[in-house]
């Protein structure tokens, strides 16, 4: 953003936004402007307020006190059309893109019916849009065979093409490759520089520090800073956030101890645009953090549940301490000690409608709290209450239902089910972590990365697998890239940039290696 700007040129105005839902006040007086060509990040814990602050925005949620302006104009409350006819758009995190459709149709879809007549008339302005925001897709690729950040860009272009002149970014990185993360912030400069406004939701302040103007901080529903990014630091917006200083923790290089787990030429069939994998060989030692890149979808979630006892390989075996397996189901894996982390804590992790308590023994219910057929209800609670306090988890108690903990606090709960081990509590010897903190805050980011630490420190082999390099190069003790299911050889701490496994990542170090 240019220096000197006027009070004219804001073109978005929150003030004195309140909103409560019941006893609890999630948005308490905010507010933020946003001027022509600025872009704002909008940082907070879990919790903070800021979806809260976006669904008022979008007319989701009706404000309980404030108003909003669009380029000087109130926004009607309550109207997600008043808020998108204004000139707002938002790219959320998870796309919503038809897959078996063309990129021109995608963009289209929902403004104007797709045999209409106007159809060269939108494809002559997807290209004036793609040319001067230089978002790079062709209009007639079908979506379903485009990367990840190509996705991105029809999203970005859908919100361009309904003349949206305000953008709101969630979290935009979250699946990205260095390399698209470098295009996407190369589009924003330019995007901005013509005239387009951005709020900037992110967790990885490194990426707020290159690209934002601005920074607003909330925290428990208030905006507790407000600052120019070139005035201030990581560690400084870290502590805005949290309300005190915080550091991430580092994994300390140590020697690793035995294989404790060992899969040896695994392949396993793909499932519709997601590969299988390609005769994996990968070892897990004690005492060792691996950790697995790569872009979403190339394969991770085939690995973790074949580590976790949820498949079968076509090909291949699995040892566990050399010996092979010839029976390995989730209880199998459970009672060699493989604890597990899974990528998805609503479906996969949690139970919604079940409380603390139940939530805390859905893995060891039969083996550890019950006897003849009979659940000891008062073991089990102590064992939730236990969890509850050691970790931290913030909560009423372990009567509360698991859907209304926030994201962080539903991640602790099943961090610590996981770290008390098998059915006998001697504590986990095989951690999958399949994205750990994803969507969690700096604060929670911490407080997660420093158990898995711990629990390495105390011999336990931990599978990281992450999307995002900054906890795979700061945690990982070695370092494995997959793409299109094929595992890269592992890289030892510190002897690889963070473009080179981009590259791996994006699959061309693998046809590099293959040619030679």
């Amino acid at each position: 953003m240019t220096p000197g700007r006027t009070e004219a040129e804001v073109v978005l105005r929150l003030d004195g936004i309140t909103k409560r839902f019941g006893a609890l006040t999630a948005n308490d007086a905010v507010s933020l402007t946003l001027r022509r060509g600025e872009v704002v990040a909008l940082l907070g814990e879990n919790g903070a307020g800021k979806t809260t602050l976006m669904n008022i925005l979008f007319g989701h949620y009706v404000a309980d006190a404030g108003e909003v302006e669009v380029f000087g104009q109130p926004l009607p409350p309550g109207n997600p059309r008043a808020a998108l006819a204004s000139g707002v758009g938002m790219v959320h995190q998870h796309f919503t893109l038809a897959g078996n459709l063309t990129v021109l149709d995608n963009i289209r879809l929902g403004t104007e019916g797709l045999w209409s007549r106007s159809y060269g008339g939108a494809r002559e302005k997807v290209e004036r849009l793609s040319r001067d925001f230089g978002l790079a897709v062709h209009p007639d690729a079908k979506v379903g065979r485009l990367s990840v950040g190509e996705r991105q860009r029809v999203e970005i272009l859908k919100a361009l093409y309904r003349d949206a002149r305000v953008l709101i970014l969630d979290e935009p990185t979250a699946v990205l490759t260095p390399q698209e993360s470098e295009a996407l912030f190369a589009t924003l400069r330019k995007a901005t520089a013509l005239g387009l406004s951005v709020i900037f939701i992110s967790h990885k302040l490194h990426e707020v520090m290159a690209i934002a103007d601005r920074c607003v901080v909330l925290r428990h529903g208030r905006v507790v800073g407000e600052v120019d990014t070139h005035a201030t630091d990581k560690g400084a917006l870290a502590a805005l956030m949290v309300g005190g200083e915080l550091s991430l923790p580092r994994a300390e290089a140590r020697e690793p101890g035995a294989v404790l787990l060992r899969l040896e030429g695994v392949s396993t069939p793909g499932r519709g645009a997601a590969p299988g994998l390609q005769a994996v060989t990968l070892e897990l030692r004690a005492g060792q953090i691996t950790g697995l890149a790569g872009v979403s979808g190339n394969g991770q979630a085939a690995l973790a549940e074949i580590v976790g006892g949820l498949a079968l390989p076509a090909s291949g075996r699995i040892l566990v301490k050399d010996t092979p397996v010839t029976r390995w189901t989730p209880g199998e894996a459970l009672a060699r000690g493989v604890a597990r982390i899974p990528e998805d804590r609503h479906h996969q992790g949690s139970i919604a409608d079940f409380d603390l308590t139940e939530n805390a023994v859905l893995e060891a219910y039969r083996t550890r709290f019950s006897q003849r057929g009979w659940m000891n209800w008062r073991a089990a609670r102590g064992f939730a209450e236990e969890i509850i306090s050691r970790y931290d988890v913030r909560c009423p108690g372990p009567s509360t239902r698991i859907r209304l903990l926030s994201g962080g606090n539903m991640q602790k709960l099943i961090l610590g089910r996981a770290m008390a081990g098998g059915p006998k509590a001697v504590g986990p010897t095989i951690i999958l972590a399949n994205q750990p903190v994803r969507g969690l805050d700096v604060g929670a980011i911490a407080y997660v990365q420093g158990q898995l630490i711990a629990a390495r420190d105390r011999g336990a082999a931990v599978l990281l697998i992450s999307e995002d390099l900054d906890e795979i190069m700061g945690l990982s003790d070695v370092i494995h890239v997959m793409s299109e299911g094929r595992l890269s050889p592992a890289f030892a701490r510190g002897t690889m940039a963070a473009r080179d496994l981009g590259l791996w990542m994006a699959g061309q170090k693998f046809e590099d290696a293959h040619a030679a």
